[in-house]
C-alpha cells in the first residue's frame, strides 16, 4: 500500500477537518497527502514519506522505534532470509523455546528479592526485545522454509547480561 492510499483509508474513517485543525495545516493540504505525489503537482510529498526517506537517508532505526513507542508499540525489523538451505525446524524451534527460556531467567533473577531494580528492568526489556526478534524471525522462516537463516540471524545477537 502506498503512503497516500494509507492516507486516504484513514481519512475514510476519520476526520480530515479535524485532522487539519489539529495540525494547524490546510484542509486542502490534507487532502493533497492522499493523492499520488506527481512531477504535475496533483499530490504532495506526505509526512509518511518524509518520515521514510529520513530513516532511509540516515539508516536509522531509532526514528521509526520511537514512533513506534508513541503509538504504544515496538519495532522489530524483519529479518532477511541469508540464504536457502533445507529446513531444520528441530534446531530453530529449540531457538525460540530457548529465548523464552532466557528471558524467563531474566525476569526470575529480577524477581528474586521481590523487587526490580532500573538495571533488572532494562535488562528484561532487553531479552524482551531479543524474544521478540527471534519469534518474528522464526514466523517468517516458517513463512520461507528456511530455518537456517534463523540460526543465522538469531545467533548473532550478543547475550544480555541479566
Amino acid at each position: 500500500m502506498q503512503s497516500h492510499e494509507l492516507l486516504r483509508a484513514v481519512y475514510d474513517t476519520g476526520n480530515p477537518k479535524q485532522i487539519a485543525a489539529d495540525l494547524g495545516l490546510s484542509l486542502s493540504l490534507i487532502y493533497k497527502w492522499a493523492e499520488p505525489s506527481t512531477e504535475t503537482g496533483s499530490g504532495t510529498t506526505n509526512p509518511l514519506d518524509r518520515i521514510e526517506q529520513l530513516v532511509r537517508s540516515t539508516g536509522d532505526d531509532r526514528i521509526v522505534q520511537w514512533i513506534c513507542q508513541r503509538a504504544g508499540g515496538f519495532f522489530i525489523r524483519n529479518p532477511k532470509a541469508l540464504w536457502p538451505h533445507p529446513p531444520d525446524l528441530i534446531p530453530a524451534t529449540n531457538q525460540v523455546v530457548q529465548e523464552f527460556a532466557d528471558l524467563l531467567a531474566v525476569v526470575a533473577s529480577a524477581a528474586a528479592d521481590n523487587q526490580v531494580s532500573a538495571a533488572e528492568a532494562r535488562a528484561i526489556r532487553a531479552r524482551w526485545e531479543d524474544l521478540k526478534t527471534a519469534t518474528e524471525a522464526f514466523v517468517r522462516c516458517c513463512e520461507e522454509g528456511n530455518f537456517d537463516a534463523l540460526r543465522a540471524a538469531v545467533g548473532r545477537r550478543k547475550p544480555t547480561a541479566a
